[in-house]
This record gives structure tokens, C-alpha cells and sequence, in this order.
């Protein structure tokens, strides 16, 4: 099956200038910032299982593992809480990941706890970015889920 629609296909179009501006946002952070490139990718990756994102599941899987994460790492994302390979530092980024992802589902967002929890291992500007690469990636999974982008042709380093 094929997308619904190509927020792309018309370069010209305010939705694809919008869509520009989404992933230029994005790459600013993942390439600017002091939070962890493991912790980026590792936060990116939960919150599109989250959203059933089947295209941005398969962009961070297959980014994070070029980068150099290992087979079990990626597969256990999904599944953190009940492994053993990542750090407590990783796991508070998963964890705010999954409640700023969940918000509608949750009666009061984010928990103070989380928070706490997760500014004991990322300075204050890492915590900013953490939070706008977690809006922006839920952002786009919504794209990317309305127009019914589908995942599993996605090459590292493919733009688009």
C-alpha cells in the first residue's frame, strides 16, 4: 500500500515548506546538541513504536543500528523497563519519552517524578532538547500515521 499522500510532492506547497522546517528542526538537534547521539536515537525510536509510526520505526531502527547500536539494544527498546542494557540515564529519557508521548493517555502528562528523575542526568539544555526532539518526533509520527506512510524500505542516510 501506498502513502495517502506525498507531504513532498509539490515543493512549492505550504505543507512541504512546513515539513522542511519540521526536519530541519529536528537534524538541528540531533546535530548540535550535547544529549547523547544513543539517547536521541533510542528516544526517537520508543516514541514512533508508540505511535505505530511504521516509517519513523523503521528510519531510527535502522538509523540508531548504522550509528553503531547493538541488535539487542533496538530490539529491546519496546521493552526497557524489563532489560538490562541501558543506562539509568537512557532509561529516564525513555521513560519522559513515553509519558510526553502518552500525555492524552495519561491524567496529568508528565509526572514530576519523570522529570526529576530525568534532569539527575542531563543538564539543562539536553532536557530542552529532549523535550523538543520528543514533540518534534510525535509531530511527525502523526504525519507520517494520517497520510499512511508505511515502513520498511527506508536506507540510512535517505532523505525523504
Amino acid at each position: 500500500m501506498t502513502a495517502r499522500l506525498n507531504l513532498f510532492s509539490n515543493p512549492t506547497a505550504t505543507a512541504a515548506k512546513a515539513a522542511r522546517h519540521f526536519g530541519a528542526a529536528s537534524r538541528t538537534i540531533l546535530e548540535e546538541s550535547t544529549l547523547p547521539t544513543a539517547t536521541q536515537k533510542l528516544v526517537l525510536l520508543r516514541a514512533s513504536q508508540i505511535n505505530g509510526c511504521g516509517y519513523a520505526t523503521d528510519v531510527w531502527s535502522k538509523n540508531a543500528a548504522h550509528a553503531g547500536e547493538t541488535t539487542t539494544r533496538v530490539n529491546l527498546v519496546t521493552a526497557w523497563r524489563e532489560s538490562t542494557v541501558f543506562t539509568d540515564a537512557e532509561r529516564a529519557a525513555l521513560e519522559l519519552a513515553e509519558q510526553g508521548t502518552r500525555i492524552a493517555d495519561a491524567a496529568g502528562g508528565v509526572t514530576d517524578e519523570a522529570w526529576a528523575n530525568v534532569a539527575e542526568h542531563y543538564d539543562e539544555d539536553q532536557l530542552a532538547d529532549l523535550v523538543m526532539l520528543i514533540a518534534l518526533i510525535n509531530a511527525t509520527n502523526r504525519m507520517g500515521v494520517i497520510v499512511g506512510r508505511r515502513g520498511g524500505d527506508y536506507q540510512p542516510g535517505q532523505v525523504g
